[in-house]
C-alpha cells in the first residue's frame, strides 16, 4: 500500500508506471508510482507513442484536460473502490 503520485490518494495498492513508455526506450528511465486506476486510465485513453509525445513528466499528466477529469474524480473515491476502466472512444477506433 502506498500513495498514488498523480491523485494523491493514500493506502492504495500502487503500480510503477514508465513516464516514458518501455517500448520507446524508457526501461531504466524515470518511474512514478501510480494507484491502479490511474495507471489503466492513462492507457486507456493514450497509445504509448501519445504518451511518449507528450505525457511523460507527472506535471504534464496532471494538466492533461482529459485526466484533470479523470484525477478531479478519482480523488474523491475511497481508496478500496474497485473500478471498471474501459478505453476511450478514440483510443478503440486506433
Amino acid at each position: 500500500m502506498g500513495t498514488c503520485e498523480l491523485c494523491g490518494r493514500q493506502q492504495v495498492e500502487t503500480t510503477v508506471h514508465h513516464l516514458l513508455p518501455k517500448e520507446m526506450g524508457g526501461t531504466f528511465g524515470a518511474t512514478a508510482n501510480l494507484c491502479i486506476p490511474c495507471h489503466k486510465q492513462i492507457h486507456a485513453l493514450y497509445t504509448n507513442e501519445e504518451i511518449a509525445a507528450r505525457l511523460i513528466t507527472l506535471p504534464e499528466l496532471r494538466a492533461d484536460e482529459k485526466l484533470a477529469r479523470f484525477i478531479k474524480w478519482i480523488r474523491k473515491q475511497p481508496p478500496t473502490k474497485f473500478m471498471k476502466i474501459k478505453k476511450s472512444r478514440e483510443r478503440r477506433q486506433k
